[in-house]
Parts: structure tokens; sequence; C-alpha cells
């Protein structure tokens, strides 16, 4: 039996290595802010979240697949809600029954495999409920293949069968083995017997004539003779006791990938709760091929930050379709940084499948996704912060694929704006040149009115908005780069302010 409910066709790892630059992502898009939101404090839950958004897929099936699926899971949120808790009793279960099948010896295998797969049933019987009251309600292909294959797997005739040899395998009137002599007069080839089905009325019982039998009883005191009666009956038990184990181990096995799968989709639905009572929007995204160039929005919002702040955040329009390159200037504290991770944290969305933070949202899904950020001054550091930033730069380089996308935000800036927009320029040029998508939040005024200038048809710019009297409505614009950012307008609202505040004191 399989889930299928990660993909169509196969299951999800979730020891699948994650990528290279998992700290970076992580850092720079605020992951974290995220991830805790799908979790709400479950370990487990984090853990599937972060390896499965962590774990972009360029597979336009697969991609909506998942969607399908999720709808479904929003749809029916009890109903999933509860097929997950029937995963995870096995949890708690399974410490009842784990010290019988972790035994060496087969009639302990046999007696906790035993307990073990009665408790299984059970909780096979619940998802076999769950299948036949609420299949209908789900319409996704991953749902109605998982519905159907219960119905098909679990049927009456299938437990009657399981309880059946369960029922059996308990020995209560003792166990039937066949064995031959080998040499020396050892016992050989111990075969498990099935017993005879005794179907009889107690006067059949009482009457019917015995057969010949020798038999032989062993005194209460010898231990000796105990033991080795015990050793014969693990000899006949063991290969059963073997496949027994082996049975359980595939029912968990199976629940377990169950839980790991569905963990995924409660991460997503714990997350819709959240923003839904902020009041924000969430849309699924249409994602279109790697080799295409589509980027437009509408109403895109920085998830994490609208967690953090338990409010609604300004979103932004844009329309980047056909663009390799995306640069972003404007005044200071306008919301450009907010913007661009905005857009990474879509990106990783929409790539494992989940819903967005927009009104709607389309993009062409990428092989990677790196960010290249500028870093605060570090102690720890060997180096200069301008060979921190292009050892960075190096690293990305040496894994990038054509059809990446690639967030820089003030990158180049640790030298003169001279020697950073060179570099930044060459750097944005040969990128360029290999199909990789970029967004490049800069305050360097040379670097981003040079591309300007050359009137590029695949380069869009865009600016944070500025009122004429210097608030900031957080709203990206497209625009021309401006030669100032509007730093006096930060410094004006900071110590300007503190100078009324002295001149109020002094009066």
């Amino acid at each position: 039996m399989k889930a299928f409910l990660m993909y169509r066709d196969h299951d999800f790892d979730l020891q699948r290595e994650s990528p290279s630059n998992e700290q970076a992502l992580t850092q720079d898009l605020e992951l974290n802010t995220l991830l805790n939101a799908m979790a709400l404090g479950d370990k487990f839950l984090l853990e599937v979240a972060r390896k499965a958004v962590l774990s972009s897929l360029n597979d336009l099936d697969t991609i909506l697949y998942r969607q399908n699926i999720l709808k479904d899971c929003l749809k029916n949120s009890s109903t999933v809600r509860d097929i997950y808790g029937i995963a995870l009793e096995v949890i708690e279960n399974k410490k009842k029954h784990y010290y019988g099948i972790s035994s060496r010896y087969p009639s302990s295998i046999l007696y906790g495999s035993i307990e073990m797969l009665q408790m299984f049933v059970g909780l096979l019987k619940k998802l076999k409920n769950i299948a036949d009251e609420h299949a209908d309600k789900f319409e996704s292909e991953g749902f109605t293949a998982f519905f159907t294959m219960l119905k098909k797997e679990l049927d009456d005739e299938y437990f009657d069968s399981v309880q059946d040899h369960l029922r059996i395998l308990k020995f209560r009137e003792g166990v039937l083995i066949s064995a031959e002599l080998g040499k020396g007069n050892e016992g050989t080839n111990y075969i498990l017997r099935k017993p005879q089905d005794r179907k009889q009325s107690w006067m059949e019982r009482i009457f019917a004539k015995k057969p010949s039998v020798y038999t032989f009883h062993i005194a209460d005191r010898d231990i000796s003779g105990a033991r080795a009666l015990s050793e014969l009956k693990d000899r006949g038990i063991n290969l059963v006791a073997n496949a027994l184990a082996q049975s359980a181990d595939h029912i968990d096995g199976f629940l377990n990938l169950l839980r790991i799968e569905l963990a995924f989709y409660i991460g997503c639905l714990n997350l819709h709760g959240q923003l839904a009572q902020i009041g924000e929007p969430l849309s699924f995204p249409l994602p279109m091929a790697p080799c295409e160039r589509r980027h437009s929005f509408q109403g895109l919002y920085d998830v994490c930050l609208a967690l953090t702040m338990k409010q609604k955040i300004v979103g932004n329009d844009v329309n980047a379709d056909h663009m390799n390159l995306v640069i972003i200037t404007g005044a200071n504290q306008g919301g450009k940084s907010t913007f661009l991770r905005s857009i990474g944290l879509a990106q990783l969305m929409m790539q494992c499948g989940m819903f967005v933070p927009a009104e709607s949202f389309c993009s062409n899904v990428c092989d990677g996704l790196f960010t290249h950020y500028k870093r605060e001054e570090d102690a720890t550091m060997d180096s200069g912060k301008l060979d921190e930033e292009l050892s960075r730069m190096s690293d990305i380089v040496d894994n990038i694929t054509s059809n990446s996308m690639l967030l820089f935000n003030e990158s180049f800036t640790a030298t003169n704006e001279r020697e950073g927009s060179e570099i930044a320029r060459q750097i944005v040029c040969a990128l360029l040149e290999k199909q990789i998508k970029i967004s490049f939040v800069t305050h360097s005024y040379e670097f981003a009115h040079g591309f300007y200038n050359k009137n590029m048809e695949n380069a869009i710019f865009l600016r944070a908005e500025r009122q004429t009297d210097g608030g900031r409505t957080f709203k990206i614009i497209k625009g021309e780069p401006l030669q100032t950012s509007y730093g006096e307008d930060v410094y004006n609202r900071i110590f300007g302010m503190k100078t009324k505040e002295r001149l109020s004191a002094s009066e």
C-alpha cells in the first residue's frame, strides 16, 4: 500500500539531501518564520515543512498535483486532520509492543507482532471507515487514488482473513510442528503445521476417536527440559514469526509514510488558518515552464512580515513577464527588501505545491533559487567584507544553472560606488547570458542607470514609492532609477523629532 500524496508515483523522501544554499535561503528570506507558523511548535511538522519547502519542484504536473490535493485539504480540513490523527496513534501504540518485536526470541517476536498487527488492524479499520464516509467529498487525483486503494485493499474479506490468521497464530491449543531426524539423530527440517480446524460440538469432541500419539511430560522442576522444549517451539515458529514481523513492518511503513506526507498538508492548513485570521489573501499560483519568462502578480506581500506583525501588509502589483532582469531602486525604508523577500518566498511556496501570499500569481518555475544579500559586519570574518561577498558569489556560481533565479539585495556595497557598480554589472551581464532570472535591489545609481540607459527589452525597473512629503507607501511602482535614495527623510524623521523634543524640554 502506498499513499502517494506528495508525488503521483513515488514516496516523499524525508532523508533527501537539502540544497547547498539552505542556510542562506533560511537567513535571507527569514524562512524560519514561515516554517514555525506551519509547525505550530510540532518538531516533526517543522522537519517535514522545511524539507518540503526547500526541496523545490520543477515539474509542473507534480506542482499542480499537490495543489489539487491541498485544495481538497482546505475543503475537508477536519477529515484530513482525522486521518493524520490515525497515523499519529501509531507512534504511541508502538511503544507498547516494541520490546517483543525487538527481541531475539521467535516466541517473543511472534507475540509482539500479533499484538502490533491487532493494533494496526484497528487503525486500518478507522481509515477504511473514513474512506467509506468521506471519499465522495474529495476531487483531487491524489486523494481519489488514495481512497480507492483503501477500499480495494481493505475490504471485509481482508480483515476477516487477518483476524483468522492472528487467531490461529496465538496457538491457544499448542504448536503443531513436524521434524525429521538428521545426523546423530538431531532434529532437522522443522516445519510449522497448520493446526486442525476443530469446529466440533462439545459432544463430538468428547466421544470422537482420538488419534494414537506418543506423549511425554516434563517434570515441574525440569528446567533443562523446559528450555529444550521451548527451543524446539522457537525453531518451529521462527519463520512465521519473522514473516509476521515483516507484515507488521509493512503496515507500519505505510502508516508512517502517510504521516510524513500528510504532515506537509497539515502544515499548510496551519499556515492558512493564521493568514485567514489576519485577513490576508491567498491564491493558488499558475506555474509555467522553466524556459518561459513569466512573472506577474497582484497583491503580493511578504508572508513572514504579516506573520510577525499579525496584521495585513501592503501588497504589490507587478507585470514582469518576458523579463530576465528586475532592478529595484528608490527611497530608503520604502519596502524594497521586503518586496524582494516576498518574491523569493512566493517562488518557494509555489514550487513546493503550496498557495502563495497574493491575490494572483504567475511565474515560471526555476531550476534553483539563490540569494546574495548584504551581510552585517562579523567579527569572525577572516577577510574583508568585499572578499566575503565575492566568496559567496563564487559559491553561487559553482552551483547555479540556467533557468535559475537569483535575488541580490544591496550586493557589492563594501567598496566605493564606482567599483561596486562595475563588479555588479559584470556579474549580472554574465548571469544574463546564461538565462538566469535576476532581481536586484540596489542604492547604486551608477549601476542601475547604466542598465536603464541600455533600453534592454528584457529588463524592468521598479522603484519604492515616495510621497511628496517624504512619506512611504511601501508600494513598488515602475520607474526610472533616481540619483537619491532620500536618506534625508529618514534623518529628519529621527533627528528632527529629537531636536523638537530637546527644544520642547528647554522651553
